[in-house]
C-alpha cells in the first residue's frame, strides 16, 4: 500500500490485480467489509485502490478476494539488493527522502485510525523470507495488530537499509528474527554502522532500538519517530509538512494575518486567488490540526472581509469549499475550536444560496444536533451551531424532516442554559421560527408566514414542534423577548414563531396569554409595541400574532374559554 517515489511520478502505473485466497464466503465477506474503507484513502505516497471483488476460481474451486491497485515498477528492496550486491551504504539524501515519503503515509492511516499490518513488505520490499515473516512485530505472528506493529515493520526495513552494506540477505533475515527474542543482538550491528561510518548512523543507533521493542507497549509510535528523525536529528524530506518539523510560524505574524487587511499587507490576490490557494493547503494537509486552525481562520477572515466590503457578492467555488470543510469535520470530529471555525464558514457557503443539497446529503442537519446535544455549555459551539441551523433552513427545500425531529428540545435546552445571552437568544428565536415554518410553504418565510386570520386547514401541524413541546417553546421566545427587547431581529424572529404556533395550536396560544408572576405575555406585547411602533417589520409580526390569537375567541368551537382571548386583548385583530 504504501510507495515512496524518489524522482518522478510521470511513469504509467498500470493497474494490478492480487487475489487473496479466502477460506469461505464468510471470511472473503469479513475481509472485503474491512478492506472497503480503503477505497477512500487519498494520499500521494499511498498506492490507491482502485477496486474490491469477490471472485471465483472454478479450475481450483477456490474463492479469492481481488484487489485491484496501483501497480509501481521498482522498490525498496531493488534498491537494498543492488547496494547489498555492491557493498555499498545507502545514499544518506535518498534514504531521508524516501523514509520521509513512508512516515507521511503511515502517520496519515494511523490518524485515520488504519493499521497497515504489514506494510506490504514481502510484497514490495523484502526478499522470500524463510524465517516466518521476521519482518512482523512478535504479536503480529499471533494476529494481533496495532499501530505499533507498523513500528516494527518499518524498523525492520530501517535496519536493512541501514546495514545492507555489511550485512547480507541470510543475514539480515536471521538478524531480524533474532532481536524478536533477544533484542540485545541489535547492538553489535549498531556498532559495526558506526565503525564502517554509515550514513546518519548515530540517529539509527537512537531510533532502532526505540522502534524494535519486543513489547509493544514499551515502543514508540510514529510520531516519535518523527521526531527523533526530522525534529532532533534534522533529516529532511519532500514528505514531511512543514508542521510536523514544529516550525511554528510567530504568533505575531499570524495576529497581523488575522487582524489586518492581507492584501494590503503583503499584496496578496485578494480574495479569490487567496481563497483558492487557502483550499489546497486545507486538502493537502488535512490531518494537520494547527494547519486547520490558521486556514479556517484566515478563510473566515477573508470571506468576511470581501463580504463586508459587498454584501450582495458571490462567494466563488462554493461546493469546492463546502466539500472541504466537510472533510476537516470528518478528520477533526472532537476539535470544537477548529468546530466553530467550520461552522461559521459553512454558514457563509450556506447564505449563498448554493451547495444546499450537497450540505442536506452530507448529514450536516445530524452533526450539528449531535454537537448541540453533546456540547450544550459551549457556546461557540452553541451560536455558530444555530447560526448554521438558520442558514441551512431558511431557503432550503426540507424533504426529509426526520433529522430535525430532536431540533427543537435541543434549542430549548440551549436556550436555558444561556438565558441572558443575547447572541444565544437570537440565533435560537430564528431557529425555533424557522422549525415551526416546516410543513409550510417556507418560500413565504419573508412574507406574513400564513393564510388568513381565521382560516383553519385540515391537519394543522406547528411544524417540526410537537404539540407536546408548544408551551415550552412559547415560554422561551417569551421570554427571550422579555430580556432583550432591544434586539430587534431577535424581537422579530421570536413574535413569527409565536404568530406561527398560535396559528395552528391552541395550547400555544392559550401559553401565551396565561398570567405569570414576570407578567403576561398581551403586558408583553404592548410593551413591545410602544419600544418598536416605528419598526413595520415588528409590527407587523405582533399584529400577526395578535391576529391569531383573537381568531380564537371569535370561534367558540377554538376558543381560550369562549371569549376571554378577545376580551383580554382589548381590541380587534390589526390587520
Amino acid at each position: 500500500m504504501v510507495r515512496a517515489e524518489p524522482r518522478t511520478r510521470s511513469c504509467c502505473h498500470h493497474p494490478q490485480l492480487l487475489p487473496v485466497e479466502c477460506i469461505d464466503e464468510h471470511q472473503a465477506n469479513e475481509a472485503l467489509e474491512e478492506l472497503m474503507p480503503l477505497l477512500k484513502l487519498q494520499h500521494a505516497h499511498i498506492s490507491i485502490y482502485q477496486e474490491l471483488f469477490i471472485m471465483w476460481n472454478s479450475e481450483t474451486s477456490s474463492l479469492f478476494l481481488c484487489l485491484v491497485m496501483e501497480h509501481h515498477e521498482g522498490s525498496f528492496q531493488n534498491v537494498i539488493e543492488k547496494n547489498r550486491a555492491a557493498k555499498t551504504a545507502m545514499d544518506s539524501e535518498w534514504l531521508q527522502n524516501m523514509l520521509g515519503q513512508v512516515l507521511d503515509a503511515v502517520d496519515y492511516l494511523h490518524h485515520l485510525d488504519v493499521i497497515h499490518r504489514t506494510h506490504a513488505w514481502s510484497a514490495s520490499l523484502l526478499p522470500t523470507d524463510p524465517f516466518q515473516k521476521s519482518w512482523m512485530a512478535p504479536e503480529a505472528l499471533s494476529f494481533s495488530f496495532s499501530q505499533k506493529s507498523d513500528v516494527w515493520s518499518l524498523g525492520c526495513i530501517i535496519l536493512d537499509m541501514a546495514s545492507c552494506s555489511f550485512l547480507d540477505t541470510l543475514g539480515a533475515m536471521r538478524l531480524r528474527r533474532s532481536i524478536r527474542s533477544s533484542p540485545a543482538s541489535l547492538s553489535g550491528v549498531l556498532r559495526t554502522m558506526e565503525e564502517r561510518k554509515v550514513p546518519d548512523a548515530k540517529t539509527f543507533q537512537a531510533l532502532l532500538p526505540l522502534m524494535l521493542q519486543a513489547d509493544p507497549a514499551d515502543r514508540v509510535t510514529v510520531r516519535d519517530v518523527i521526531h527523533v528523525t526530522f525534529v532532533r536529528s534534522n533529516f529532511r524530506s519532500s514528505g514531511i509538512a512543514q508542521v510536523l518539523r514544529r516550525q511554528a510560524v510567530p504568533e505575531f505574524v499570524i495576529d497581523m494575518l488575522l487582524e489586518s487587511n492581507v492584501a494590503s499587507i503583503f499584496g496578496l490576490p485578494w480574495p479569490a486567488e487567496l481563497v483558492e490557494v487557502l483550499l489546497t493547503v486545507m486538502k493537502q494537509h488535512q490531518r494537520i490540526l494547527d494547519i486547520q486552525l490558521r486556514a479556517c481562520t484566515l478563510l473566515l477572515r477573508t470571506l468576511g472581509q470581501a463580504l463586508a466590503q459587498d454584501a450582495a457578492a458571490t462567494v466563488a467555488n462554493t461546493s469546492t469549499i463546502a466539500a472541504v470543510l466537510l472533510s476537516v469535520l470528518q478528520s477533526h470530529p472532537v476539535e470544537e475550536q477548529l468546530l466553530a471555525t467550520v461552522y461559521s464558514l459553512l454558514t457563509i457557503v450556506a447564505s449563498q444560496g448554493l451547495a444546499m443539497d450537497e450540505l442536506q446529503r452530507a448529514g450536516l442537519f445530524e452533526d450539528i444536533l449531535k454537537r448541540l446535544d453533546s456540547l450544550p455549555r459551549n457556546r461557540d459551539i452553541c451560536i455558530h451551531g444555530l447560526s448554521l441551523l438558520w442558514a441551512l433552513l431558511v431557503d432550503a427545500i426540507i424533504v426529509n424532516k426526520a433529522p430535525l425531529e430532536r431540533a427543537p428540545a435541543l434549542v430549548a435546552e440551549v436556550l436555558a442554559t444561556f438565558p441572558g445571552d443575547a447572541e444565544v437568544a437570537e440565533a435560537g428565536c430564528a431557529v425555533l421560527w424557522l422549525l415551526s415554518l416546516l410543513g409550510e410553504q417556507l418560500g413565504a418565510q419573508g412574507q406574513r408566514a400564513g393564510r388568513a386570520p381565521g382560516h383553519r386547514c385540515a391537519g394543522p401541524s406547528t411544524g417540526c414542534i410537537q404539540e407536546q413541546e408548544c408551551a415550552e417553546v412559547v415560554d422561551l421566545l417569551l421570554q427571550s423577548i422579555r430580556l432583550h427587547q432591544d434586539r430587534v431581529l431577535l424581537v422579530n424572529n421570536a413574535y413569527r414563531g409565536l404568530a406561527s404556533l398560535a396559528k395552528v395550536s391552541e395550547l400555544a396560544a392559550l401559553q401565551v396569554v396565561l398570567p405569570r408572576e414576570t407578567g403576561g405575555g398581551l403586558d408583553l406585547i404592548r410593551e413591545t409595541y410602544q419600544l418598536h411602533c416605528d419598526d413595520p417589520e415588528v409590527v407587523e409580526s405582533v399584529c400577526l400574532l395578535l391576529a391569531y390569537l383573537a381568531a380564537y375567541s371569535e370561534d367558540p368551537a377554538h376558543g381560550c374559554g369562549g371569549g376571554e382571548g378577545r376580551n383580554a386583548l382589548g381590541q380587534a385583530p390589526c390587520s
